[in-house]
């Protein structure tokens, strides 16, 4: 849900693209390392006395830096402070000598900047499948503490599950978008990815196999921890965080506590998947194995380039020579036909029948028979005048056997109807044909808004749902499982 602050412009950033950008970062970076160094406030001549350390600031000048501190103090990159106590006299108090400290939100800003300068162009992440033991034994923990009355405790637990739950997200979807990023599909093409293939193929293997161990135990835990659980540990870690003294800012329980639901639900869907989609789970599993096969086919294809472009010179003198100390063509004629096949070989073409078994060999399959035409000009196949053939005996005969079969299955079917219906869990063992015909009524009714269709003999039907329990109709191929349906007849 949106509110009003994440729709207001964000002016803190503005130093990063203005005009003077590099005046900007550059003095900010100085803030912010700084910072790191636990040294929160500066004055303007000891930043003024770092920037002309480097050549680029050669002609800068305080009054610059002056305005530069005013910017950004109105960008509410720094907050400057009055400084009263190295004051000596009035007129160094009008003046107005301040020092500043750069804001929270600068600091997490050139935070972000050092690590996309650390990124670079390509993906980070990785495949470690001890972080999945790690959210293993931080889930245990938390579904623990679920019963506890200390939520502290609770809410480090919950910390430190949802802390590794981002760790696994974020890693391994940033490896799998780097092994697909172009770059990696490039370096998979030439010659030296042949010597990582290797590591490759066993780091994402070994990758898989620890998460197949893993996965079972954390789907579940998540499985025991009920809604209801979760719902109350959320109120809990709620009250922890508004127990906690704030002056500069209000929390409200229900976006508290509803914050964690939304992240429960992530990490259950994120492993248990949802009504109609598959877990993340499963996909990251599939893409490591695809993954994997993108691997081998690579190398693969690097191995049949190297065997294509290999030189055959020293397989050829080698050929030759043996060729050399044969004593009669005779045994050369053998020897080409051993190593280059027999010459002037008629090749056949026959459609042969397919087999479902992947396994069969050619041998074991029927044979083909060709009929060879002559290849002589204006040859044409004998043909005999054929006779009309009077089959109206066998077509009377085929018509009556299967308005026979109509009349047996109509009386079949009509002896299933007792007051007007056909409830289907009440039906015993049943021929296919019932079984076909009832789900083509059923499909049929659930195509018309009013679940109303005409049988084979042109008797109204309706589609009526008995219950919401599952029944078995006994076939005497087969069971099948359906909903608890009944066909009541209209006329």
């Amino acid at each position: 849900m949106l509110d009003a602050r994440d729709l207001r412009p964000i002016t803190e950033v503005s130093y990063l693209t203005t005009e003077n950008a590099w005046r900007y970062r550059a003095i900010l970076r100085y803030f912010y390392t700084q910072h790191e160094r636990l040294r929160h406030y500066l004055y303007p001549e000891e930043i003024f006395s770092h920037l002309k350390q480097n050549p680029y600031f050669a002609q800068y000048q305080e009054e610059q830096l002056q305005a530069d501190l005013k910017q950004l103090s109105e960008w509410k990159n720094l907050i400057p402070r009055q400084e009263t106590g190295r004051v000596a006299t009035i007129e160094d108090f009008k003046k107005k000598k301040f020092r500043y400290q750069c804001t929270p939100y600068t600091v997490e800003i050139e935070r972000m900047v050092e690590r996309l300068g650390d990124l670079g162009q390509s993906f980070g992440g990785s495949l470690e499948a001890t972080l999945f033991d790690r959210l293993l034994g931080a889930l245990q923990k938390f579904a623990a503490e679920l019963d506890g009355k200390d939520n502290a405790q609770l809410n480090q637990a919950w910390e430190d599950v949802y802390g590794y739950f981002r760790k696994i997200v974020e890693n391994a979807s940033d490896y799998i978008a780097y092994l697909k990023s172009e770059k990696v599909e490039e370096r998979m093409m030439s010659e030296a990815f042949l010597a990582y293939k290797e590591a490759f193929a066993d780091y994402i293997r070994r990758f898989i196999l620890d998460l197949q161990k893993t996965s079972y135990n954390i789907e579940l835990v998540l499985q025991q921890v009920s809604p209801a659980s979760f719902q109350a540990a959320a109120g809990r870690l709620a009250d922890y965080q508004l127990s906690i003294p704030r002056m500069d800012e209000r929390l409200d329980h229900s976006n508290l506590s509803g914050k964690y639901l939304d992240q429960w639900t992530s990490l259950r869907e994120w492993f248990l998947g949802s009504v109609g989609r598959e877990s993340e789970l499963v996909s990251l599993e599939r893409e490591t194995t695809e993954t994997i096969r993108r691997i081998t086919r690579f190398a693969q294809r690097l191995g049949e380039k190297r065997q294509v472009m290999r030189s055959r010179r020293r397989d050829y003198l080698y050929l030759a020579d043996w060729f050399g100390r044969l004593e009669s063509i005779d045994e050369a004629h053998q020897l080409a036909a051993v190593l280059f096949g027999a010459s002037g070989v008629r090749h056949l073409y026959a459609e042969t029948a397919a087999s479902d078994d992947m396994y069969a060999s050619l041998w074991e399959a029927e044979p083909t028979v060709v009929t060879v035409k002559p290849s002589v000009v204006g040859y044409r196949e004998k043909t005999r005048p054929g006779a009309i053939v009077d089959l109206s005996v066998q077509q009377a005969a085929t018509r009556a056997e299967y308005f026979k079969a109509r009349a047996l299955e109509e009386t079949i079917l009509a002896g299933l109807v007792a007051d007007n219906r056909i409830v289907v869990s009440q039906l015993d063992s049943q021929p296919p044909f019932v079984r076909k015909t009832l789900l083509n009524w059923i499909g049929r009714c659930m195509a018309n808004a009013e679940r109303i269709t005409k049988t084979e003999a042109g008797r109204k039907v309706r589609l009526i749902t008995v219950s919401d329990r599952q029944i078995t109709l006994d076939c005497m191929d087969g069971r099948i499982t359906m909903p608890d349906f009944a066909f009541e007849f209209l006329t």
